[in-house]
C-alpha cells in the first residue's frame, strides 16, 4: 500500500501481537488502554502518534480486532499522497 505500512504482526516472546494505528493522536489511542489494560499497549516508539500493539489472545473480541485492522488502514490510506492511494 504505497510506501506506507498500517498494520504490523508479530510474536515477541511467543505471544501474538498486533501493531496498528487506533487514533490520530496518543489521546485517541489511549482509549484501547482504558478498555483493554492487560491486552493492549502504546506501540514502542511509533505509540505517540497513535500506534498501538494489542494481543491477539487476550480479552480483545475478534471483531474489534478486525475493526482495528481496518481502521488503521484507513487511516493510513486517508494520509498518502492521492497518487498512492489504491483505487477501487
Amino acid at each position: 500500500m504505497g510506501s506506507r505500512i498500517f498494520a504490523f504482526l508479530g510474536s515477541p516472546a511467543g505471544e501474538a501481537r498486533l501493531g496498528v494505528k487506533c487514533g490520530p493522536s496518543r489521546e485517541v489511542a489511549d482509549e484501547w488502554l482504558h478498555r483493554f489494560p492487560d491486552d493492549a499497549r502504546p506501540s514502542p516508539y511509533i505509540g505517540r502518534s497513535g500506534w498501538n500493539t494489542l494481543r491477539l489472545t487476550g480479552g480483545i473480541p475478534d471483531d474489534e480486532l478486525v475493526d482495528a485492522v481496518d481502521g488503521s488502514y484507513d487511516a493510513v490510506v486517508a494520509k498518502l499522497p492521492r497518487r498512492e492511494r489504491p483505487t477501487t
